[in-house]
């Protein structure tokens, strides 16, 4: 018979054999945040691509284009093009956002071209590009004062520079409230206000309509200096005031934007509402 002594000992071992030792539990692996990839601007960028869908409004051609960059939307001058069809669209200017009132369809996000461009030749090694100046070509009417289809037309530009409004005869009080400017505070103070909300009050001296599928309005209050073209201040909006009326625009502050081939604008406001 074993002795007490010995069946404790035997029971230890046995224990000692069976149960393993404790392991320390594993900790959960640290999660991985993937940032989410960041979209190249589109832009002043020629697009290429296969049509997937198309369809004509108000003398332009919206076309669903399958390119390296996804699928996007780009709107060109009335063309003629089939589904299944590649093009190679000029460089142009994105808009987020857009509704068409003719298709009554919001567009998240919509490139406005100034058309498909031209295979290179032999000739013409350039393809399009000699005679494409990208948004130049869609802003030609901010020198001429044309609209909607002419506002396409091809040619030579001197930029947003030709575009400047002569200083007027005007002397508006300024807007009151939070984010209120004069003309000439945008601009002495442009890079403090970029991507900031601003309100500003003034004389409409002339309007473009439907560039890119916004209204292009100059306003000036008598502020600015003239002499750097600081008087006349440009906004984008989808209304449409009368030349000539006294509106308070408030729109988000752009300074130094850069669209290509000459069209820079030490300051715009973009996507403006207008209070009469």
């Amino acid at each position: 018979m074993f002795s007490f002594r010995k069946i404790l000992v035997y029971t230890a071992l046995t224990l000692t054999l069976v149960i393993p030792a404790h392991a320390p539990a594993e900790s959960e692996p640290p999660t991985v945040q993937t940032p989410a990839p960041v979209q190249a601007p589109l832009d002043g960028v020629s697009l290429r691509g296969k049509i997937l869908e198309t369809m004509n409004s108000n003398g332009y051609t919206y076309l669903l284009l399958e390119a390296d960059q996804g699928k996007i939307w780009i709107a060109i001058p009335e063309t003629t093009v089939k589904v299944g069809q590649e093009v190679s669209c000029a460089p142009g200017l994105t808009m987020n956002n857009f509704t068409s009132k003719t298709l009554d369809r919001t567009f998240a996000e919509i490139i406005f071209s100034p058309g498909i461009e031209k295979e290179a030749t032999a000739t013409d090694p350039k393809g399009s590009e000699a005679k494409n100046s990208g948004f130049a070509a869609a802003l030609q009417a901010e020198q001429q004062g044309d609209a909607n289809k002419e506002v396409m037309a091809m040619g030579p530009s001197t930029g947003s520079a030709g575009a400047v409004v002569p200083s007027g005869d005007v002397n508006v009080i300024k807007a009151t409230g939070p984010n209120s400017y004069s003309v000439g505070e945008c601009f002495e103070q442009g890079k403090e206000l970029k991507g900031k909300t601003v309100r500003v009050r003034g004389k409409v001296m002339k309007i473009s309509r439907m560039i890119m599928g916004k209204n292009w309005l100059h306003i000036q209050d008598g502020t600015g200096n003239p002499l750097k073209n600081h008087h006349d201040l440009v906004v984008t909006t989808m209304e449409e005031p009368d030349k000539g009326a006294i509106v308070t625009v408030e729109g988000t502050l752009n300074y130094e934007r850069d669209f290509g081939a000459g069209y820079k604008y030490d300051v715009i406001v973009e996507d403006a509402k207008i209070e009469k």
